[in-house]
């Protein structure tokens, strides 16, 4: 009897130091994996996260880039690594809502590989032009890609990305047949648009503003509902010629699937926080991102709309997993 009473009290004992080593978290610094090159958005919108997360749970929080197929091989090694919460994924749209629909052999499951943390942030594209390239507006463009079949090519982050489908999108909208030239991420793909080897591109209003307000490449339209602030003369994709296009990208944080729940449950109610700060707000509307903090079981709903849409979208391009 008194070697049960001592088990149920060391039992006892534990169950209460429990709390106290899940409050400890963090003890060590934070890898924060990002599946794109360094100098995109995503890359830019997480080192801002990064620098403030680090400030609110007293570890550094360490931004690491892996970038190629269109952020898979940055995912599939966060899905596969120690669910510790010590390495975290700083995800955009594609390795999350499109890579499923156009991989038959993903490497992971976006909907189960995954802890949820928090929705970070919703940022639009601009369709921007080499300025060398004639069309200086979106109907310009399509009535030069029509005389010139095949001959424009158009850029993206890489093979079935948010803004390669985009172009898709804008190919089948507007009744042309621009070529696709996929790049490893945002920086090397605007790198070749200002060189002239591609004539234009989607991209976020975080890559590109700086290039068109520095003469580097120029504007033709913005892929909003409605016009925005940052570029408030820039009219819409919609308004000049193709109703109702619309088309950007996202960030969310996630863990690998298994993550300790209070842990999830710490790291959401700190992006949260951060999420909702004046500075954190001032920093990313210079940037065109509109922070977007959410619960876990709100980033978990808005990924399966999210893979519902893109769906929906390759079913109208006909695009088809490889």
């Amino acid at each position: 009897m008194k070697k049960t009473f001592a088990i149920l009290g060391l039992l006892a004992s534990f169950c209460a130091l429990a709390p106290a080593a899940a409050q400890s978290y963090p003890t060590r610094p934070i890898t924060l994996v990002v599946a794109y090159p360094p100098g995109g958005s995503t890359d830019t919108a997480a080192r801002l996260l990064a620098e403030r997360m680090g400030r609110e749970l007293g570890q550094s929080v360490v931004v690491e880039n892996r970038p190629g197929a269109g952020g898979v091989i940055g995912a599939s090694g966060v899905a596969k690594a120690r669910p510790d919460g010590y390495t975290l994924l700083f995800a955009a749209s594609p390795e999350l809502s499109i890579a499923g629909l156009t991989n038959k052999n993903l490497p992971y499951d976006p909907a189960k590989d995954f802890a949820p943390i928090s929705t970070v942030g919703q940022v639009p594209f601009i369709l921007v032009a080499n300025t060398g390239f004639a069309p200086n507006n979106v109907k310009e463009l399509i009535d030069h890609a029509k005389a010139n079949p095949g001959k424009v090519n158009f850029s993206s982050f890489g093979n079935n990305t948010s803004n390669h489908l985009g172009g898709e999108l804008f190919n089948a909208q507007a009744g042309i047949k621009m070529t696709h030239i996929p790049y490893r991420g945002s920086a090397p793909s605007l790198a070749d648009l200002m060189g002239g080897q591609v004539q234009v591109t989607f991209d976020t209003v975080t890559a590109v503003l700086p290039l068109i307000q520095g003469g580097k490449v120029k504007a033709l339209g913005v892929a909003t509902a409605e016009r925005s602030p940052l570029v408030p003369d820039l009219p819409t994709i919609s308004e000049s010629g193709l109703p109702g296009f619309t088309g950007g990208t996202w960030f969310a944080l996630l863990a690998p699937a298994g993550a300790p729940q209070d842990v999830v449950a710490r790291l959401s109610e700190t992006v949260q926080g951060i999420l909702k700060s004046e500075e954190i707000a001032q920093q990313f509307a210079t940037r065109g991102i509109q922070p977007s903090p959410s619960t876990p079981e709100g980033l978990r709903t808005f990924l399966a709309s999210e893979i519902a849409k893109w769906s929906a979208a390759a079913d109208k391009i006909g695009l088809k997993a490889e």
